[in-house]
């Protein structure tokens, strides 16, 4: 079973904002704390999108 302790607990306010502005881009509102109304689709769609933002930072640093 995964642990919730954070490696880095000052990237939790991060990581946070991270979420809120990729649930904004897909069009999802996300209130603070719990948002465990969300459709499996729309908490995809967020992760989708994080993953997405990641991998294209990552190649624009490769450059």
């Amino acid at each position: 079973m995964a642990s919730k302790k954070n490696v880095v607990p000052e990237a939790r306010t991060a990581l946070d904002r991270f979420k809120m502005e990729a649930a904004s881009e897909v069009g999802v509102s996300l209130k603070d704390g719990y948002n465990g109304e969300l459709t499996s689709k729309q908490a995809g769609s967020i992760g989708g999108q994080m993953v997405k933002k990641m991998i294209e930072s990552y190649e624009q640093n490769m450059k």
